[in-house]
């Protein structure tokens, strides 16, 4: 019998865009002829319950809660029956919601453009208190178009009725996420279990209704589970429950960035009533092997190989890693697949207008990985000591513009995000280039490390390619943190980039911790000062404050006392294992700065509040900064470094211009010029120049154009320029070459 596969994701993870994993590993087992069908059925979840349909079941359940229990067996309780004037506003309204639900979710799929003028007339969409947020935003609209306005509009209207939904009908409810306080830091399998025992939630029944028809279309032999987050853990269980219960001859098995980090010292047995399988890490060759351990041919092998794989035999969990084979190469994982999944109705939202934080949940973006793991691996907070970070392998830049063009072809979208950990500059670089040669029309954006080798030239060709937004992390914005964290990088230096970046029309989003070890009262000032420098500057658009937080695989988890902090308790659970308990040497309670800092940087991002005090956004008594307040701007004022690296690239990335000869004379002597005109996609501009150093330059022009696959380095440009005339120096920092260098002459 033929094995075949049923590779899900459970509720949920985003609205606008599948979760990557089981595409990657569908292009995987494609380059194996492994049959296999994939599904997220976080969205296929959001689709049933916000429907006409879905509402007005939804709303009957909390009409029967008088009761407390349906005859269907499901029981709902909202907590000692007070609900808010808020749930109660919704209730009465509730034809309107479903009246419009179905309008609604069609215009957010891209299908309704023309709802957007109804929405925006606010008399169309029923209103609870979501919306009292408009008054401040109203600002913000001037600067948004029709569909964006309506977008965030019906983003609102969404949210309203999940606040319902939280109150009224299941408390574990979110958009990105399902019951992710059992997930996190679950050391015990206890509570979990326990609420696995529980008669299905609402959601949870909506989920098995739809599980059940895929398993009945599908019919899988094995059922494979991804599983990225905290938040989608107790839905995969809920998945693999149903299918044990109820098809018992499927095997399943559970991968993804949970396990990976997690569940590395799992030891209890219950776990394996729900799974047959765990894998860890890189998921192509332990998935290949299980494939081959349940097909026909397993019984002629003998021995069944595994790769980091946990089971369960003779009642006791066991970690199996005899394989003999290596993990894939990047270069032989193939194409990520998307077909399967229903890409025309996924949601875009706009919960904040910010332009750059939109992206997360707004429109439709192809995944893909520039290099597995990450080129620097150095941050002391990171998971380095696990194979996602450690192991780098970066894919060539042309192989990557072929599964652009494949992935373009299969889905329909020319927008990519990049998931790297920190993608390489000089890979950017290359596949830049390779964009430009291919003369494909993308958009992308990636997660970088703020480091001095995005230079205003890179950032320019990174923008000629496509990019229009990067993520990086900025963590504690203070130099003595930042070489603590071994971040390899200062303040001074991430505002230089972030320039750079925002001068090329790129935009910047930069994560920010705070409650690093040893972090003071005063750091921690300090670094919001900083941020707000820097957004005032103008040259961050975006950014998120996180709380540190100790994981077992990062230098801080494995070294603690290195960093000043000590463990609260070493004994290892026997399911979850990656967040510790620590306390700090300093005894501060970061969890206090939480909302000032998150509620300065909201108002920051929307471009206002830079000339408040630092201390009115905490109730509580707070250090004066001891940051100059021009220290961004003077690190800005710095002058560049002229010096040019003799292997650095040479790019022309505009078009061949049109020559006209003239004369010049000038005290009886006469001499002949060219006048270059160049039309660049705004505008047109000329230089001018005498005839032997025009003629050369035109010739230069088309061996340095970005169409060539040869890149010429200054070194030679420099050597072909002195093979006939003198002083390059002179003629590169020239008035029309200084020109050209303003429209697209590149120094890489």
């Amino acid at each position: 019998m033929n094995t075949k596969l049923f590779i899900i994701t459970p509720p949920f993870t985003q609205l606008n865009t599948p979760y990557p994993a089981t595409a990657y590993i569908k292009g995987f087992l494609n380059t194996k002829n492994i049959e296999s069908v994939q599904a997220d059925l976080g969205i296929d979840v959001i689709l049933e319950l916000f429907s006409k349909k879905g509402l007005i079941d939804l709303f009957q359940v909390c009409s029967a809660n008088s009761a407390s229990s349906l005859g269907s067996g499901y029981k709902f309780e909202v907590a000692g029956n007070t609900i808010s004037d808020n749930s109660k506003r919704i209730f009465a309204l509730q034809d309107e919601y479903i009246k419009t639900i179905d309008a609604v979710i069609q215009f957010l799929q891209g299908k309704n453009p023309t709802l957007a003028l109804q929405i925006c007339q606010e008399d169309f969409l029923p209103e609870a208190s979501r919306f009292a947020q408009l008054e401040e935003l109203d600002w913000a609209f001037g600067t948004m178009g029709t569909q964006d306005k309506a977008k965030h509009l019906a983003t609102l209207y969404l949210e309203d009725i999940s606040d319902y939904i939280v109150e009224c009908v299941d408390e574990n409810f979110g958009f990105s996420r399902y019951a992710e306080r059992l997930g996190r830091s679950a050391n015990s399998f206890d509570e979990l279990y326990e609420a696995l025992q529980q008669q299905p939630t609402y959601i949870d029944s909506i989920l098995i209704s739809l599980l059940k028809a895929k398993i009945e279309a599908v019919k899988p032999t094995f059922f494979l589970i991804s599983v990225p987050f905290p938040g989608n853990l107790y839905s995969a269980f809920r998945c693999a429950q149903w299918v044990k219960q109820n098809h018992p001859e499927i095997k399943i098995s559970m991968g993804g960035g949970f396990p990976n980090t997690e569940l590395r010292s799992l030891s209890d047995a219950r776990v394996f009533e729900f799974f047959d399988f765990i894998t860890l890490d890189d998921g192509e060759v332990p998935i290949e092997e299980l494939v081959e351990n349940l097909s026909s041919r397993a019984e002629s092998r003998g021995e069944k190989y595994y790769k980091r794989t946990f089971l369960l035999e003779n009642g006791e969990v066991v970690y199996k890693n005899n394989s003999l084979k290596h993990d894939y190469k990047q270069v032989f994982v193939g194409t990520p697949d998307y077909s399967d999944l229903p890409l025309d109705k996924y949601i875009s939202v706009i919960e904040i207008v910010n332009p750059m934080h939109r992206m997360w949940s707004d429109g439709r973006w192809n995944k893909l990985t520039m290099a597995h793991g990450c080129y620097w691996g150095k941050c002391t907070f990171c998971d380095i000591s696990l194979d996602y970070i450690k192991v780098y392998e970066p894919v060539a830049a042309n192989l990557l513009c072929d599964r652009m063009e494949d992935m373009m072809q299969q889905t329909g979208q020319n927008g990519f995000h990049f998931v790297d950990e920190a993608a390489p500059p000089a890979l950017m670089r290359a596949l830049a280039l390779e964009i430009l040669r291919r003369k494909l029309a993308v958009t992308w954006w990636t997660n970088i490390r703020f480091e001095k080798s995005f230079s205003a030239d890179l950032c320019l060709l990174l923008k000629a390619s496509g990019c229009i937004a990067v993520s990086g992390g900025l963590e504690v914005a203070s130099d003595r943190l930042l070489k603590l964290i071994d971040k390899g990088v200062t303040v001074e230096q991430v505002a230089k980039v972030t320039r750079n970046f925002t001068e090329a029309g790129i935009m910047v989003h930069a994560y920010l911790m705070y409650g690093y070890p040893t972090q003071t009262v005063q750091e921690t000032i300090d670094s919001l000062e900083m941020v707000r420098q820097l957004f005032e500057a103008g040259i961050l658009q975006s950014g998120f404050w996180h709380q540190f937080a100790m994981t077992a695989h990062s230098p801080v988890g494995l070294y603690p006392e290195k960093f000043g902090v000590t463990k609260v308790t070493e004994t290892i659970g026997t399911f979850a294992n990656n967040d510790i308990d620590y306390t700090d040497s300093t005894g501060i309670n970061h969890d206090k700065f939480s909302f000032g800092l998150k509620k300065s940087l909201f108002n920051f991002m929307h471009g206002i509040c830079f000339d408040y005090e630092l201390q009115d956004w905490f109730d509580f008594k707070i250090p004066k900064t001891k940051i100059d307040p021009d220290f961004i701007f003077n690190a800005l004022e710095e002058g560049n470094d002229f010096n040019t690296k003799p292997n650095a690239k040479v790019v022309w990335l505009g078009g061949k211009p049109a020559v006209d000869h003239f004369t010049k004379s000038k005290k009886g002597q006469t001499w002949e010029m060219l006048t270059l005109t160049f039309h660049d996609k705004k505008e047109s501009f000329t230089i001018q120049t005498n005839k032997n150093e025009g003629e050369w330059l035109v010739e230069i022009l088309k061996k340095i154009t970005v169409s060539n696959s040869k890149n010429y380095t200054f070194q030679e440009v420099k050597t072909d320029f002195e093979t006939n005339y003198e002083d390059f120096e002179l003629f590169w920092y020239s008035k029309p070459i200084n020109t050209l260098r303003e429209f697209g002459l590149l120094v890489l």
